[in-house]
């Protein structure tokens, strides 16, 4: 990994800056594309994982590509380009029929127009006494596949309106329940209007900025984080060191933040853990069968994009104390670089005590506090915002962590009627039951190439000679050679984890080195496991997948989720039961956060979080964080 320290400026990982995508779609532009077509990405097409690893050796610096995915809505096809950044060169142009890219915000807000000046929906509006097309608003949602002939083969919407009485208003407090769309949204044609039936629209206020909030708290004195001889991280473009870490930080249109080569220095020596690591997908199953609500699962990478959704962040309020930036630039439909200034987050935290012990006899001790250094960015995607926040602590452990928060998916229901599949959080006001999955791709390089995974398990004991006082249990270990045989869900009972181990090297007391996966907060999926989303969204159904590296196996669901039948992606894959055994692994990690709304959820959420931890098991001689020295004295005091 000592090539990352002598480029760090030109690296190789670097996303495509704006003149790189004003060159992509130029080129792109040369060839036979219809007048109404929509650049739906421009990214940086990442050197294959053997060719990055020799330009760190010192060989030849890869050839920087953009991968370009076109939506050419005459054609109704989807067109997959690959440009040679450095010749301007289109060095791949495939059309396809079978698949859809994600939605662009230009055809969500043509689909908004399209329902809004539909005579049909207007019917339906004055049904409800709302004959103002002014203040409704309409949510264009994935149509997702549910069978139907004339639902197949096109690119299909479903849009639900909700009232905005006035500009800065919450919609979320006013949903129009009973009227949905149909759209094509290549067309713009609205092929239908179901009207199932008049529900009162919600008429309380879903307000929650400083006005709604009055009177404001007048107690809450400040709060400073000071460091007075700057952060203690340094970097340099893309790359970032910390300490004993080192890392390069990326982003991409779909995935968002992405972590890159990430190694700690031990023993004047940087070792590798992760080669890569990303959200690859999410999705948001709700539980309400309604005909309004039942189609509600948002792939919210593959259908509409982190990154692209990703937003700037502001010092103070998103991330506080000494803070450093990282911009991003992703691409509008007509192929224009759009800039994202702030969208990464840089800075460091305390977080309590790192280690401690005093001695009871006589008060002598040691004592430490932990601080860790955080990557995060956030996406506002609909009606929800995600955090997205890497941590990493002197102890050589890695943290993921969700954050959600933003705004409830709301319904009406009739006066006086408790909701079967959701909360009542206003009057009227109903916020369904629903699921947030998401699946990692954790490309792990534990101290080289070569990995495998054990799975470990805690069992007790039966009573009898090696239990008489039935106190005992162990440990115990299984290795998981192949890819159906890693297909693993969490088991509380047990105390299952799995950890990533290197066969090849041994710690000094004889154990294959390894870095542990400890699940955090997590759910099971309740739909049922041939109901559509579990078709499209396999990843869901278990909690640990493995497979061998493979440059094109990159998203849980697979690459064009929007509108798929299903069975893409991890399922298709593991199918093969490949071997992972020593081999070049990917692991791929589902967690979810399990969401029945609650009235304090209104009319903004606090946050609720849900991640993991990648902790060292033998992978340091001992505890890692014995050189973090004693913090400065306060006052009289000391550590």
């Amino acid at each position: 990994m000592g090539g990352l320290q002598e480029r760090a400026l030109t690296h190789p990982l670097d996303p495509l800056d704006a003149g790189e995508i004003e060159a992509a779609a130029g080129a792109c532009r040369r060839r036979d594309l219809g007048e109404d077509s929509r650049f739906v990405t421009i990214a940086l097409l990442e050197p294959d994982k053997r060719a990055l690893l020799e330009w760190e050796r010192g060989g030849a610096e890869p050839d920087r590509e953009a991968e370009v995915v076109i939506l050419d809505r005459s054609a109704r096809e989807t067109v997959e380009a690959t440009v040679a950044v450095g010749s301007g060169e289109v060095t791949r142009w495939v059309r396809r029929s079978d698949v859809q890219p994600m939605a662009v915000v230009s055809e969500l807000v043509e689909a908004e127009q399209a329902v809004l000046l539909d005579p049909e929906f207007q019917a339906a509006m004055a049904r409800r006494g709302v004959t103002d097309m002014g203040i409704v608003q309409v949510d264009a949602w994935p149509a997702g596949h549910f069978g139907p002939d004339e639902e197949t083969g096109q690119r299909l919407c479903r849009a639900v309106a909700f009232l905005k009485p006035a500009p800065g208003d919450s919609e979320w407090a006013h949903p129009v329940d009973g009227v949905i769309v149909l759209l094509d949204l290549n067309t713009l044609e609205v092929l239908r209007v179901d009207d199932h039936g008049v529900v009162p629209i919600p008429p309380e206020s879903g307000n929650f900025d400083v006005a709604a909030g009055a009177p404001l708290r007048d107690d809450i004195a400040p709060l400073l984080i000071t460091q007075p001889q700057g952060p203690g991280f340094t970097l340099e473009g893309h790359l970032l060191r910390w300490q004993r870490w080192q890392l390069h930080v990326g982003f991409t249109p779909r995935e968002g933040l992405v972590l890159n080569r990430v190694g700690y220095e031990d023993g004047g020596r940087l070792r590798p853990i992760l080669y890569r690591a990303s959200l690859s997908e999410m999705v948001v199953p709700y539980g309400d069968p309604s005909p309004m609500h039942y189609f509600k699962n948002a792939f919210d990478g593959g259908e509409n994009g982190v990154g692209l959704a990703a937003s700037p962040l502001t010092r103070g309020c998103d991330c506080l104390g000494e803070i450093a930036y990282l911009d991003a630039v992703v691409s509008d439909p007509s192929g224009a670089p759009v800039p994202i200034p702030n969208a990464i987050c840089i800075h460091e935290e305390d977080v309590g005590v790192l280690w401690r012990h005093i001695e009871w006899r006589d008060g002598s001790g040691e004592v430490r506090r932990s601080r860790r250094l955080v990557v995060s960015s956030f996406s506002a995607i609909g009606n929800y915002d995600y955090g997205f926040f890497w941590y990493l602590y002197q102890d050589g452990m890695i943290e993921f962590e969700v954050k959600l928060t933003g705004v409830l998916s709301t319904g009406a229901v009739a006066p006086g009627v408790q909701p079967e599949h959701g909360t009542l959080v206003a009057p009227g006001l109903n916020a369904m039951v629903h699921q947030h999955f998401f699946n990692m791709r954790l490309d792990m390089d534990v101290d080289g190439q070569r990995n495998a995974v054990d799975e470990v398990w805690t069992e007790s004991l039966p009573p009898g000679a090696a239990n008489p006082h039935g106190n005992a249990f162990r440990p115990q270990r299984q290795r998981l050679a192949t890819e159906h045989a890693a297909r693993r869900t969490v088991d509380t009972r047990s105390a299952r984890w799995w950890e990533i181990v290197n066969p090849g090297r041994l710690h000094r007391l004889g154990q294959p080195i390894a870095y542990r996966l400890v699940p955090g907060e997590t759910t099971f999926p309740f739909a049922q496991p041939d109901a559509p989303v579990s078709k499209r969204a396999g990843f869901i159904r278990q909690h640990l997948w493995v497979t061998p590296y493979r440059r094109d196996e990159r998203y849980a669901a697979g690459e064009y989720p929007n509108l798929h039948p299903g069975g893409a992606g991890l399922p298709e894959w593991t199918s093969a039961d490949r071997p992972i055994d020593g081999e070049d692994i990917v692991v791929w990690y589902t967690f979810g956060h399990h969401h029945v709304p609650r009235p304090e959820d209104w009319p903004v959420m606090p946050v609720a979080t849900a991640g993991f931890k990648l902790k060292p098991v033998g992978f340091f001689e001992r505890n890692p964080a014995l050189d973090v020295p004693p913090s400065e004295p306060d006052s009289d005091h000391h550590c």
